[in-house]
């Protein structure tokens, strides 16, 4: 059918509906979006008191691209391997997250590690690694030749990772968290699951995402919170399976509230029920919620959130 004809044929429907509902329809690019009154409300008052997060000092960020992690990401036992074969191999070898590993707030790590022959950064005079360096480490991705030799992802010679401008960044503080979230059954107070790092661990590109820059403590707090899952569903595309696919395209549009000392010390407090609950007392505070916008927001916390 003709875009004119449908946009026509909406824009009829949805007068009707709100005329018999008492609902407010909405259009853009991609879909109708029909509120109610209270949602209507605090669309308006989150939208007009947030800062787009794409707005804030933080750069968003895929994880490690390896191209092949069954060569580049190691457990515990071959990491000791590889050093007792020979010491320098520890140079490049850290510690890497997988996007089932982040919690809220932190993270469970699988002692799992990555082979860093990294590609070097042209821009600050950061040469590749050589292989020829690490004895060791060659003969163990020699094993895999077949496979890192014909990969897209790969840097100057096929033992080398491709390019990572932010590759200095993984060593900072960060959010870090999994491409795609779910709401585990009659576990909702474990969503979201945004966690914090600042030991200069790795995160796999194929299942996570990391913000670095400034306010991060701050930032996490608001997506932590009860407000900040419902923003999720707000903004955040909703697989047909009920998964949150947290790509930086959706994240980067939430308004995240003015920022607050109050808050970030929160989150730098050992977390219990008490201090989740003051963290979302202040996050009320800050989007000005009153009390039936924040019932309604506690109400859908209770349910599983589809769009």
């Amino acid at each position: 059918m003709d875009r004119e004809i449908l946009s026509i044929f909406y824009s009829n429907y949805s007068s009707v509906f709100v005329r018999q509902q008492g609902k407010f329809c909405s259009f853009n690019s991609d879909s109708w979006v029909i509120l109610s009154d209270i949602e209507q409300r605090i669309k308006e008052k989150i939208e007009r008191i947030g800062t787009p997060l794409k707005n804030w000092d933080i750069q968003i960020n895929y994880g490690i691209k390896t191209g092949f992690n069954e060569a580049f990401i190691i457990d515990e036992a071959k990491r000791i391997e590889l050093i007792e074969q020979d010491p320098t191999s520890d140079e490049i070898i850290r510690p890497i997250l997988r996007g089932r590993d982040i919690k809220r707030y932190g993270y469970d790590f699988a002692n799992l590690w990555l082979i860093n022959m990294h590609n070097g950064i042209k821009e600050k005079g950061i040469k590749p690694i050589d292989i020829k360096d690490y004895p060791a480490i060659k003969k163990h991705l020699d094993n895999f030749w077949k496979d890192i030799e014909k990969r897209v992802d790969q840097g100057d010679t096929p033992y080398n990772l491709r390019n990572c401008a932010y590759m200095d960044d993984f060593s900072k503080q960060k959010i870090v968290w999994a491409e795609t979230m779910r709401i585990h059954k009659g576990d909702s107070n474990n969503f979201p699951r945004f966690g914090f790092e600042e030991s200069g661990k790795y995160v796999t590109d194929k299942t996570c995402f990391f913000a670095t820059g400034k306010q991060i403590k701050f930032i996490i707090g608001v997506l932590n919170s009860i407000v900040g899952r419902y923003l999720l569903s707000q903004y955040v595309s909703i697989l047909d399976d009920g998964g949150y696919l947290m790509q930086k395209i959706y994240l980067e549009k939430i308004p995240i509230a003015p920022y607050s000392s109050k808050l970030e010390k929160l989150i730098e407090k050992k977390r219990n029920d008490k201090t989740e609950t003051e963290i979302d007392n202040v996050v009320y505070q800050l989007y000005n919620l009153k009390k039936d916008e924040i019932t309604f927001i506690e109400n859908v916390k209770n349910q599983p959130l589809q769009r």
